[in-house]
């Protein structure tokens, strides 16, 4: 979503810190417009103005969402831009410029600054675009906001699953999540590539305009936007767990880790991987269920049942230290 918000206290006491869905709700109100210039504004995954631009932003804290010791700056950097660029691809959005805000500590050196520059460029290059400008400031941590600039002359939103329309991933939703699990563990193991080296589904979400009736990208987790989706519809959804995507060995390796591979699979974001309902028959994507009329989210599990699931995964406000799933 493009408005990412790091408040302290100005929607709420400092007795009970509100969730990011609940601050994003009070800001919506704060912000809301009826400007002709604006033809999305907060509630999806990027803003789009009436010429067809569309817009979104990113931001990327050291501590927060990664750390320096799990990979060299220069694929940090890179994956915080395409973080940014997946907000554009969920819209079906062609990329044409990026912008970079980078505060940095002091003993961060000039060799290490190019290598932050330089990722960023590479995930410019990689989606056809440019970088255009930014600012750069001293602060106590590395922080990346990445904005980039697409168009679109029409737009993918969140607000559109109709009811037996059926409900598609791009990709594996939890490899990245259980990348990150280890790396944080200190594992060497074949899913932290697939964290460090993510991929914005450019090209999948620009085949989906005119086919998808809805779409966002799998950054908080796939229970998270699935809710988000069909909250936005004003439906339901019921996915099927055995059919969800997975990368060779997923199992094995949740496992390794003394995690439940399928809360990894169902909770764990930052995969950047769309999904997406539509009506028609697709065969490059995996359907993984069907929109119902009863809202909320229900998995089916691998013995049939099926469970109502709240709306588990990454939120900016809950406490912990950095994970994959929160909530």
């Amino acid at each position: 979503m493009w408005l990412d918000l790091d408040l302290e206290g100005e929607l709420c006491s400092a007795e009970a810190v509100a969730t990011e869905d609940a601050r994003i709700a009070a800001l919506t109100e704060v912000f809301r417009t009826d400007s002709a210039d604006v033809r999305v504004g907060i509630g999806d995954d990027a803003a789009v103005l009436a010429d067809g631009l569309v817009l979104s932003v990113d931001v990327c804290v050291e501590g927060t969402h990664f750390r320096r010791d799990f990979g060299p700056l220069e694929v940090l950097a890179r994956r915080a831009a395409v973080g940014a660029l997946s907000d554009l691809a969920a819209m079906g959005a062609c990329p044409r410029a990026l912008l970079s805000s980078l505060v940095v500590p002091g003993t961060l050196s000039d060799s290490e600054l190019l290598a932050l520059h330089r990722g960023l460029a590479a995930a410019a290059t990689e989606v056809g675009a440019a970088v255009v400008g930014g600012n750069l400031a001293a602060g106590g941590e590395l922080s990346l906001t990445t904005t980039v600039v697409g168009r679109s002359t029409r737009p993918l939103r969140r607000c559109g699953a109709k009811v037996g329309d059926a409900v598609y991933l791009s990709g594996p939703p939890g490899d990245a999540g259980l990348g990150l699990l280890a790396l944080l563990a200190g594992r060497s193991s074949a899913f932290a590539d697939r964290w460090l080296w993510p991929r914005a589904h450019i090209e999948e979400g620009l085949s989906l305009r005119g086919v998808a009736s809805a779409c966002v990208d799998v950054s908080d987790g796939l229970l998270r936007d699935l809710h988000h989706l069909c909250a936005a519809s004003g439906v339901g959804a019921e996915i099927e767990l055995a059919a969800i995507p997975r990368g060779g060995g997923f199992e094995a390796e949740a496992r390794a880790l003394a995690q439940d591979p399928d809360e990894v699979l169902l909770g764990s974001g930052e995969a950047y991987v769309l999904l997406f309902t539509a009506p028609a028959s697709l065969t490059w994507a995996t359907r993984i269920g069907t929109v119902v009329s009863e809202p909320g989210v229900f998995v089916r599990d691998r013995s049939g049942r099926r469970i109502a699931r709240s709306p588990r995964g990454f939120d900016h406000f809950a406490s912990g230290e950095l994970t994959p799933v929160r909530g």
